[in-house]
């Protein structure tokens, strides 16, 4: 008999919000999360918008030791990971060997980084700190709380770009399947607003350049979408055993039955025409949970505001549903976060469980001026009540990364 797998916690830090409570709540109002840039002086740069953490204070998850060696995204990872456990309310005690972690992130230490190689550049070798080693490898985060937390399982990162949350996901939900734990915790934390990403994404044409409006910034699907806007912040969900889950009398927000993971071959920034390896993704995780096409309800679209994403995304669920894609629902969350790189797939994996048991969709903002070419319903600007029984959560990544979740309403 095939494991099932139960999501029983949920862990946000995002620039709508500190925490998961916050965070939807803002998530269902369509409040955005876009503002100037406050970090560092941007001036310079040609686009001067973000979705910035606000207020986060590490010290509610850490002593100021740990705080000072850890990179800002690690800090984002373990207060999404602490909440994640507390809202779960397992003890891990008794299952800590059977807890594994995988956490990822898109880029990293890059804090840490930019603040390193400008001490190494003006003031020489001997400044720079011991801990730079330990504090930059994306691996570090899952590291970190493994032996903050105790957790002695399964413990690694993986990275595919934009894809990374979903990706960490769903070899979380592989790894329980297998028997190589009972509990995971999985997800993604990124912290990349800084100027070098800013400046290579900007001389990219990638990002937006709204600077006077970035409220309006983010608008998936929209016909005068102009690129997409960084975000930062960290989404981790627990992962049990089903068994484990429904011994406890744990309250489950969904039941993850599905992954598919596959790669475009086709450019390194540009998603393949159509959708082609997003529609192999959805795909293989439908027919791994045994779901039919036409059962799925609402899709949160990787949806990031560039024009040629939109496009295929939109491309690739027509091709995979038909005259289905027209009575399903789909919105992107990044209209509100920002993208959030490799946090995003995490972040929009507890979305869609989150729309599963409190039967709501959220809305894609901004979106005023259709476009031919994304004609589906992107849930316009105001959240939706609907019985959500089956959802997906899609994440690309520059390399041609795919990788698709289905999630579905729990039913002992």
């Amino acid at each position: 008999m095939t494991t099932r797998v139960a999501v029983t916690g949920i862990g946000m830090v995002t620039p709508l919000g500190n925490d998961t409570a916050t965070s939807w709540e803002a998530l269902k109002k369509g409040v955005s999360g876009i503002g100037p840039i406050t970090k560092f002086d941007a001036s310079a740069h040609e686009s001067r918008i973000a979705g910035e953490v606000k207020g986060f204070d590490p010290l509610l998850y850490m002593d100021r030791k740990e705080a000072r060696r850890n990179d800002i995204f690690a800090q984002y990872a373990l207060a999404a990971t602490v909440q994640a456990l507390n809202d779960s309310k397992l003890d891990v005690a008794p299952v800590a060997e059977d807890t594994g972690i995988i956490i990822g992130s898109g880029i990293g230490g890059l804090t840490t980084m930019h603040e390193q190689f400008k001490l190494l550049f003006d003031r020489g070798p001997d400044r720079i700190s011991p801990f730079f080693s330990t504090m930059t490898p994306i691996d570090l985060a899952a590291g970190f709380i493994s032996i903050t937390l105790g957790l002695g399982g399964p413990n690694f990162a993986v990275v595919s770009a934009c894809a990374t949350g979903a990706n960490a996901i769903g070899e979380a939900y592989e790894t329980i399947r297998r028997g190589d734990a009972r509990v995971m915790v999985a997800g993604g934390a990124e912290a990349a607003v800084q100027p070098v990403a800013i400046a290579s994404f900007g001389n990219m044409h990638a990002m937006s350049r709204r600077n006077d409006d970035p409220a309006h910034a983010s608008r998936p699907f929209d016909a005068e979408r102009d690129g997409f806007v960084m975000g930062e912040g960290a989404g981790i969900l627990i992962l049990e055993d089903m068994e484990l889950a429904q011994e406890r009398g744990a309250r489950i927000y969904a039941e993850l039955v599905g992954y598919g993971a596959t790669a475009d071959a086709h450019h390194i920034t540009e998603p393949a025409p159509e959708g082609r390896g997003l529609v192999r993704a959805m795909r293989r995780a439908l027919q791994k949970g045994g779901i039919a096409p036409e059962e799925v309800n609402y899709i949160n679209a990787h949806g990031t505001s560039t024009p040629p994403n939109d496009r295929s995304e939109t491309g690739g669920i027509k091709a995979l549903f038909g005259a289905h894609a027209y009575k399903l629902a789909v919105s992107s969350t990044k209209s509100m976060t920002g993208h959030m790189m490799g946090a995003a797939g995490g972040v929009e994996a507890a979305i869609s469980a989150l729309s599963i048991y409190e039967s709501i969709m959220p809305p894609t903002i901004n979106y005023v001026h259709p476009d031919p070419e994304c004609d589906l319903d992107y849930v316009p600007n105001q959240a939706r009540k609907a019985d959500v029984r089956v959802a997906l959560s899609n994440s690309m990544g520059f390399g041609g990364h795919n990788a698709t979740l289905v999630f579905r309403r729990y039913e002992a």
